[in-house]
């Protein structure tokens, strides 16, 4: 993900669509081997649909996915309340949750403007 964000489109592209190939095989083994709220398993989420709103430019893929694994860990966390191992899960999860206030604020201003404009 990194190299594609400084190199040009052309090299960028193909850096790209190799991140995505990593960031997907990834995630399924991740979704496969480790709960929801498992702090590895939501750090990749994490960068996962940072990925996408920033590098793939698909906001709503991005957003399904912070969304997915927010739920998913809160219904986790949920039940097992005092589970300890959680600390680093919750700060992983808060970042999620500002991702997705940014992005969906970003975009109701998008729709507004262009609304204005047409």
């Amino acid at each position: 993900r990194y190299v594609a964000e400084v190199l040009d489109n052309e090299n960028s592209m193909s850096n790209s669509d190799a991140a995505q190939g990593a960031y997907d095989q990834a995630y399924a083994i991740c979704k496969e081997n480790m709960d929801p709220a498992h702090p590895i398993r939501l750090g990749l989420a994490l960068n996962y649909s940072v990925f996408y709103y920033e590098i793939k430019v698909e906001h709503e893929q991005a957003c399904k996915i912070a969304k997915q694994a927010f739920d998913d860990a809160l219904e986790q966390m949920d039940k097992n309340p005092d589970d300890k191992k959680y600390k680093d899960s919750s700060l992983i999860m808060q970042l999620l949750r500002d991702n997705l206030s940014l992005w969906t604020a970003s975009e109701e201003d998008d729709d507004a403007d262009n609304q204005m404009q047409g």
